[in-house]
Order: C-alpha cells, then structure tokens, then sequence
C-alpha cells in the first residue's frame, strides 16, 4: 500500500502541471513556403506576391487593388480564462498607384495595434415606439374570424 501512494502522487503532479499548459491558436494567414517579408518592393508584382502568399487576407477600404494586408495571430488560452492575444503581426503591401510594382513593404506588430472600446448605445430607428400594451392589442380587430361552414377545408374562400 505505501508503494502506491508515491506513484499516486507523482500521477497527480503530472496531471496537475499538463492542466496548467495555454492552449495555443493560430489563426489567420499562415505562411508556408516564402514569408510576407520576402515580399521586396521595386521588383515584385502583384502576380508575384500573388505566387509568393496567395491571396491577401483583406485589401484597403478605399483603394482595394493599392494595399494589401496578410494578417496573422497567435493566441494562448489558460483553463478557465479568456483567450489572450500573445502575437499578431501584420504585413502592408502597397503598390504603386498605376501599375502592378510593389511600392512598400511595412510590417506592423501587436504593439502597433489600439484598442478601440466598443460603444452600446443602440442607434434608433426612425418611426413610432410601440408601448407593451400597443404591441399586444395593435391587431385586435384587423383579422377576419374564420367561417364555420366551410364544406371544403383547404380551399380558397370566395369574399
């Protein structure tokens, strides 16, 4: 009995610790065979950078075929709490203007990032606000009761 209790402990040291490692999550734009910071401005294209990364993961607001972005996170989540933000790196390319030449390469990190606190308010929509009362008895009146000498259930009814 004394052998056991050793092992039974050195079991739940093992299985205390593992319950203590962050689950890691990728997510995003995952680089494979070249990275976005292989991208060199004068000399690639878009057809370039296109066979380099692929598709980006989303283009410019306002000037969809000047800037694009490949981003990419990593997030580690302990048991019990939320998912933390540990890396997030985005990469600009910016082509020039008229034609398809890489203007600039920027890469941005977590720290460049801001974080924006969301507003609740509701916008209100335009038009009446219906009380409880108005809601529940707006349509009293306005339907037609069903008739009960209906001989043929299912068809149209003549008016």
């Amino acid at each position: 009995m004394s052998r056991f209790v050793p092992l039974f402990v050195a079991v739940s040291l093992a299985g205390l610790s593992a319950a203590c490692a962050p689950t890691i999550g990728s997510n995003g734009f995952q680089a494979i065979d070249a990275k976005p910071q292989d991208v060199v401005a004068g000399t690639d294209t878009k057809e370039t950078v296109l066979a380099k990364l692929g598709s980006p993961s989303t283009t410019s607001t306002f000037e969809p075929d000047q800037v694009w972005y490949y981003i990419s996170q990593t997030t580690e989540k302990y048991t019990y709490n939320l998912p933390k933000v540990s890396t997030r790196t985005v990469t600009e390319i910016t082509f020039v203007p008229q034609g398809d030449q890489v203007a600039s390469v920027r890469t941005l990190g977590l720290t460049d990032g801001e974080q924006i606190a969301m507003n609740s308010n509701e916008t209100p929509t335009r038009g009446r606000e219906l009380t409880v009362l108005e809601q529940l008895l707006g349509n009293v009146g306005r339907g037609q009761l069903p008739r009960t000498e209906d001989d043929t259930p299912g068809q149209r009814r003549p008016d």
